[in-house]
Order: C-alpha cells, then structure tokens, then sequence
C-alpha cells in the first residue's frame, strides 16, 4: 500500500514521529505502516533549537538513513529552510531521489508569524511541479501560533488544496467543529496532532480525520525514560514529567 494510500483507510494512520534511525527502526519493526521526523528531536539531538531553519543537513543525513527502512517515510523540512521557492523544490527533489514518500512543509515563522498566504501556495504548487510522487502535508500553523483563528485557518486550507497539496495539518487543533469545517472546506486527508487528553484516537475517527502525528511526544518521552532510567541504577526515584516542548528548547538553547 502507498503512503497516500494510508490516508484512506478505515482509521486514522498513526505517523509516530522519530529522530534518528534507531527510533525509526523500532517503530517500523513494532508493526507502524509508515514513519515520520520530529523537527524538534533532530533539531535537539543536534544541539539547536527547533524551528530556528538550521537544520537542513541533519533533516537531510536522517531522511537518509530512514530511506533503508521498510515502510515508507514522510520527513518535516519545517518551512523549507529557504524563503526561495526554488530552494525548497529543490530540497524536496533531493529528499524524493532518496526514496522519500512525503514531506510536512509548514507555514509557520520563527518569529511567531505566518507565512504571506500567497507565498507558501506558490511554495507548494513549486514542490508539487517538482515532485508529483511525494505526499506533501502542507501545515498551517494559524491554531498553533497565538489565538485560534478558524476563519485564516479555512481560507489557508483552500488555497493550499488549490496549490496542490496532498493533505493539509493543523497542529493544536481540538474542536468537533473546527474540525469538521477544516475537512469541509480543504476536501482532503486532515493531519491532527496527539496532544494527550484532548485529541483521543477514537473521536477524531468517528469525525473521519485521516491521520494522527505524535508530533515531539515521542521524544520527549524518551528523554523522561533517559533520566528516570540513570536515577534507577542506584534505587533512587527518579520519577519526572516528560519535558514540555519549551522545556527541550530551553535545554538545548542553555537559556
């Protein structure tokens, strides 16, 4: 079965997120269809902050690595790590010569903003002129960055199906209603993110969401496992939360 394939099946695909070839192969090995990079894993496991756009050589030496494995591989490139469309094509084209089966290009800015509407379409139809065999999840970012805006977040959708995309994502998405007016208006595969306690497997099925990333959980998790594992050699508790997004960032950042 294809990756785009995946999207229309009876449930939601499960895309649990990893950051290096171990953790892509053990999930692969545990029975999941398909694999997807976390930006925030890669992007800490090098020492740098996520969503800065400087990880263009590590997504791409990881995306490498991953192509060996059995199932197919969608990659984050965040949003493209150029403002030039024709770097981004050309990102993408190097990704699918690997074997790469999709890419999550988002529309979000370091700077908390958004990419000018326009902009990221002309983005999405480049890639999509460049390489019509990879499945590009086009992300918005407008539920994630500030105030949820429903009204951006429709007019986004649109005009990233108009442009081609394969699928559309909207991470902080939680709302029967928001969501059912994303896949109304978009008509195509919608990408949600696990967030614990508020977007739960067997409701986004009954509303006929298409797939569900775990996003940086994974990773944050196993950081949570590292620690309470080296407390454990000694019998103390080590017990921890698993660290917040903010919180990996701070690390990294030495902030």
């Amino acid at each position: 079965m294809s990756f785009k394939d995946l999207h229309y099946g009876d449930r939601p695909l499960v895309l649990p997120n990893a950051w290096d070839f171990a953790s892509g192969a053990a999930l692969a090995e545990a029975g999941f269809p398909a694999i997807g990079t976390t930006s925030l894993g890669v992007a800490a496991a090098a020492g740098k902050t996520d969503a800065a756009g400087d990880t263009r050589e590590e997504t791409l030496a990881l995306a490498r690595a991953l192509s060996r494995l059995p199932v197919p591989v969608t990659v984050d490139i965040e949003g493209g790590f150029s403002d030039r469309v024709a770097d981004v094509a050309e990102l993408a084209t190097e990704l699918a010569s690997f074997g790469i089966a999709g890419i999550n290009l988002e529309d979000g800015r370091a700077d908390g903003t958004l990419a000018p509407l326009d902009h990221q379409a002309t983005v999405i139809a480049a890639v999509k002129r460049a390489v019509p065999q990879v499945f590009l999840n086009a992300r918005t970012d407008t539920f994630w960055l500030g105030d949820p805006d429903r009204d951006e977040t429709l007019r986004r959708a649109r005009a990233f199906a108009d442009a081609g995309a394969d699928g559309i994502f909207v991470p902080g998405i939680v709302d029967d209603a928001d969501i059912r007016a994303v896949l109304e208006a978009a008509e195509l595969p919608l990408n949600v993110l696990y967030l614990p306690g508020k977007t739960e497997y067997p409701r986004l099925a009954r509303l006929g969401v298409h797939r569900l990333s775990t996003g940086s959980l994974l990773f944050r998790k196993a950081l949570q496992a590292t620690v309470t594992a080296a407390f454990g050699v000694t019998g103390e508790d080590g017990e921890r939360p698993a660290p917040s997004y903010g919180d990996v960032q701070r690390l990294v950042s030495g902030r």
